[in-house]
């Protein structure tokens, strides 16, 4: 029999600081990251819940241009406002900190000399995108382009949003340089590289085989197709002036790249806690009994389960993750959330129009979390789930209770009487529920283990509408008596399980029936949680009902946000550089028809298109997917470039473009030769 854990380490993304909080990051790391936390505690584990910000990312530079400020006015003001927010919104880390604190950039730097002194780096000199026009080294998100892999063009240097490939920066189709809008250029700088490959063995045996049953199909696939491609060396440090400086010689003006340095924050928080608390951190890390969770989103798998684990394993003497439950998406009615574009519920805003209901958004984004797919946050599904459930089901049995005992005892818990079958089937039923929850919180499914709570509320509104009390009271006493004390031992064990779900309610209930001694476990073996004799405090609503109107300002302030970022994309793109005639007259521009067309595997917006240039037929792929379907463009006359250089998109060689604009409400158009008569191969002048 496998031994339990000594204690537990578990570990949340560390979130940027170039930006606040918004329910995507809350559903996809920090609320089940917290709810394991506190379920742990509450059962009595000896648990280090670990997190800070991670303020080297290129988006910090990136956010204080913008706003015309320095960086490290960015990670102030972000880390405070995340910080309180976390706070605020009831997350219960042991240690929130900062890769900016000098504990971090010594850890993260003696970690890299070790690994140095160790020859686990290979040094290599390689051509990177280079922005002339700003004297500078383009790091992944300082550059943007066409993904070599969907053809969405707005991916990033190191990641596609779109379809989450992993890529390089030199991987970009059209490069472009999010500095000046230059077209960058290959320049030579030298750089260590974590040599994946060197670790393909032990990946392998560690997750192929170790992991294969207990972690997420979403993670483990995904490991299991990076290791399958073969792994290859990963760049350690990267050319810019923001950041944790490469510690050994030769690393001048160079700094740890973010991926490197930023895990290793969990540890230098660890330390940083542990220094706080009279600890030792060591045992937390290093310590074989001690079991290692990270919380994560999907976009974060491969850096926790392939590249921080190679490293905490050349570096030795440190613990491995036993389990990494990342998440899928948070959508917002219907749309990608996105920081940029302002289309988020941010939570300081939310904690500010919402007081005191922390733990309605924290059940509504546990009730739909994004467990195994995407899932949409809707404000309509956040006002059921708080009046048809928190309020109609959980609430409205408090209050019955609470308000009948006052009623008819004063607030003093009855004596019961002869138990009847019915009681003896609720309170049986009710010591079950720890168990039942207690399965699905260790398999990490949290939306589950939330319906199992509301399950529980759902028997004592069962088992109260069944017996009615309030008609019973004018004909049987002391039958009263016993239906008042068997709920009251519902309402308490609510109020315990609720904990790790609902810690506001948790708190206040455990206040109206003035009980704050029980734990988890006493629940299942304990026969009486809420003793005769007891007296409770003055009823209390624990949910309020939210109206239409508080619902409905929200949807009118997405509206406003969705018209100001229609108009932005609205604006007119300023004259491009003046060409001469000469370099007019270099594009072959034809009449041709779309002979066939068919949707591109695995990609949403490319069609690929056979069309009749009057040369020849050639294949052009076309990134018009969600603008048309393929059976209503086959016949369409196009105008297409046809001395465009071929180019491969998802492995199709895309042999010309065809030409389209926007019109006035911003959907796409061909730019149209149908009507001026003229034959497929005419040329346009």
């Amino acid at each position: 029999m496998a031994q339990s854990p000594k204690r537990y380490t578990l570990t949340a993304a560390l979130p940027y600081t170039n930006g606040p909080i918004h329910i995507g990051h809350l559903a996809g790391v920090y609320v089940p990251a917290d709810i394991y936390a506190r379920y742990l505690r509450g059962k009595g584990k000896d648990v280090a819940f670990i997190c800070g910000s991670d303020e080297h990312g290129v988006a910090i530079p990136m956010k204080a241009k913008k706003e015309g400020v320095g960086p490290q006015d960015i990670i102030d003001k972000y880390h405070a406002l995340i910080k309180k927010s976390f706070a605020d919104f009831g997350i219960t880390f042991d240690n929130y900190s900062r890769t900016s604190a000098p504990i971090h950039h010594q850890t993260a730097g003696d970690f890299f000399k070790k690994l140095y002194e160790q020859g686990d780096f290979i040094e290599e000199t390689t051509a990177q995108l280079y922005d002339a026009e700003a004297d500078q080294f383009l790091a992944d998100r300082f550059v943007t382009g066409t993904c070599p892999k969907c053809g969405h063009e707005e991916a990033y240097g190191d990641q596609c949003e779109n379809c989450g490939s992993s890529l390089n920066a030199t991987d970009l189709i059209n490069p472009k340089s999010t500095l000046s809008g230059a077209t960058p250029v290959l320049k030579e700088t030298k750089h260590w590289f974590l040599p994946l490959d060197r670790h393909e063995d032990f990946l392998k045996e560690w997750i192929l085989d170790g992991h294969k049953n207990d972690w997420k199909p979403n993670v483990y696939g995904q490991c299991k197709s990076w290791i399958d491609d073969g792994l290859k060396p990963r760049a350690v440090t990267r050319d810019l002036d923001w950041g944790i400086p490469v510690p050994v010689p030769g690393g001048e003006g160079k700094v740890l790249y973010v991926w490197f340095d930023a895990p290793i924050g969990y540890i230098s928080s660890t330390k940083e806690w542990a220094e706080r608390e009279g600890k030792d951190w060591e045992p937390f890390w290093k310590d074989e009994a001690t079991e290692l969770i990270h919380f994560i989103g999907k976009d974060n798998i491969v850096f926790h389960c392939i590249i921080f684990p190679s490293i905490l394993k050349a570096h030795g003497g440190y613990i491995l993750p036993k389990n990494v439950p990342a998440n899928e998406f948070l959508n917002l009615e219907g749309n990608k959330l996105s920081t940029s574009k302002n289309w988020a519920v941010w939570l300081h805003e939310y904690l500010e129009e919402f007081p005191d209901q922390q733990d309605v958004l924290r059940y509504t984004l546990t009730a739909n979390a994004p467990e195994t797919k995407d899932n949409d946050f809707t404000w309509k599904d956040f006002q059921a789930r708080n009046n048809n459930e928190l309020v109609a089901i959980f609430g409205n049995f408090i209050n019955r209770v609470t308000v009948l005992t006052h009623k008819y005892y004063d607030g003093v818990i009855p004596e019961a009487g002869q138990l009847q079958t019915v009681d003896q089937e609720a309170l049986a039923a009710l010591k079950k529920f720890p168990e039942t929850i207690s399965q699905s919180v260790d398999r990490y499914r949290f939306r589950e283990a939330s319906q199992e709570l509301m399950n529980l509320a759902r028997l004592g509104n069962k088992y109260l509408a069944d017996e009615e009390p309030w008609k019973k009271i004018k004909i049987d006493a002391e039958r009263t008596q016993t239906i008042m004390y068997t709920a009251l031992q519902i309402a308490t064990a609510l109020a315990v399980l609720s904990e790790p779900f609902l810690p506001f309610t948790s708190t206040k209930l455990k206040r109206i029936l003035n009980q704050d001694g029980l734990s988890w476990g006493d629940i299942a073996t304990t026969d009486v949680l809420l003793p005769s004799g007891h007296t409770i405090n003055a009823s209390e609503h624990l949910f309020s009902k939210i109206e239409d109107a508080a619902i409905q300002a929200q949807l009118d302030k997405l509206e406003a946000t969705k018209k100001a970022n229609e108009a932005e994309n609205k604006a007119v793109a300023p004259q491009k550089d003046t060409i001469s005639f000469d370099d007019f007259t270099k594009l072959d521009l034809r009449v041709g028809t779309i002979l066939e067309a068919e949707k591109m595997p695995k990609a949403k917006k490319l069609l690929v298109l056979k069309v009749d240039t009057g040369i020849d037929t050639r294949t052009i792929v076309s990134g018009i997917a969600e603008s048309f379907a393929p059976e209503d463009i086959v016949g369409k006359q196009v105008t297409v470039l046809v001395n465009l250089a071929p180019r491969k998109l998802r492995g199709v060689a895309s042999e010309g473009m065809i030409l389209m604009t926007e019109n006035a409400e911003g959907k796409l158009v061909f730019v149209n030769p149908d009507e001026a008569g003229v034959g497929n191969g005419e040329g346009i002048a």
